[in-house]
């Protein structure tokens, strides 16, 4: 069957078209995406701005009409961390509803880690083992760990990297005071997490792990998902004093990074630097997979 993901992010706008059926990998036969920054539309008061709101009804609306053009059956839509965190939620929701005919559902924080976790439990196997999975995305970091394919823990915490730009660096507070912060959050949440033992493999999944992993030598997308993809901490320890020292535009030049997530990679880089130090991991092993494709295999596991 044809089927869409409509994915709400905290910086894009994502729908993944997809060829998928029970027991196989969905194969993906179309993308549409929009860079829509709602992290960034966020108001003092914590509130999605009209000007975010109306950029994500126009979103969807074409998102919608891709959907109809490529055949899609089902649009599996939902939001995560900015309008999760939004007090206008609601009415976010209500204006998409009402303007485009979508249905948006917002994932809380630990079913957005759970969802992901399926994903690469499924990538990875049963072989696997007990599996540490961490995403870092616009407006959250996401943390699992488990040996089955629900995770014994997952866990969401406000360290995405268009949160921590927004509130910390754009607001010129130091990158000292952010390590720090971003370090004390993180060790809250390990003890759960590490009580269990070791993990046989540690997994990071998503955009800013993947680009950090593409400036350091990873292949690109273009070599297709099958290619092995790693994050080294002795590479990304200097990294992150290069980002630092680096204007946007010049982080813009640096492989895999878009232009739109340029000046977020700073603190991403830091949330990467400190789960691995914390985690004492030397290295992440980068899956294709995430929580596009964990809310679609959800979805064909309840068919």
């Amino acid at each position: 069957m044809r089927m869409g993901v409509l994915d709400i992010g905290s910086n894009t706008g994502h729908l993944l078209v997809v060829d998928a059926f029970r027991g196989g990998p969905p194969v993906p036969a179309y993308s549409f995406k929009e860079s829509l920054r709602l992290a960034e539309h966020l108001d003092p008061g914590q509130a999605v701005s009209d000007e975010g709101i109306e950029r994500l009804v126009s979103y969807v609306l074409g998102a919608r009409q891709v959907a109809e053009d490529k055949g899609c059956g089902t649009v599996l839509a939902f939001a995560t961390s900015a309008v999760r965190d939004a007090v206008n939620a609601d009415e976010v929701i209500r204006r998409v509803r009402v303007e485009t005919g979508v249905d948006l559902e917002v994932l809380a924080g630990p079913d957005e880690a759970r969802l992901t976790f399926l994903a690469v439990r499924r990538w990875f196997g049963w072989s696997a083992g007990r599996l540490g999975v961490f995403d870092i995305g616009g407006g959250s970091l996401e943390l699992a760990v488990g040996a089955d394919e629900t995770p014994e823990v997952a866990t969401s915490v406000p360290l995405g990297a268009g949160r921590l730009t927004r509130e910390w660096l754009a607001a010129g507070k130091s990158a000292d005071d952010l390590r720090a912060h971003i370090r004390a959050v993180i060790a809250h949440e390990a003890g759960p997490i590490l009580r269990g033992g070791a993990f046989d493999r540690a997994v990071a999944t998503s955009k800013t792990f993947r680009s950090l992993a593409r400036i350091l030598g990873a292949a690109p997308s273009t070599d297709g998902p099958y290619v092995s993809r790693t994050l080294a901490r002795d590479d990304l320890a200097p990294l992150v004093d290069r980002l630092a020292a680096l204007s946007t535009d010049e982080i813009a030049d640096l492989p895999g990074v878009s232009p739109d997530r340029a000046h977020q990679m700073q603190a991403g880089a830091l949330v990467a630097e400190a789960t691995m130090d914390l985690f004492d991991l030397e290295t992440l092993e980068v899956c294709p997979w995430a929580l596009r494709e964990g809310v679609l295999l959800q979805h064909l596991d309840h068919l």
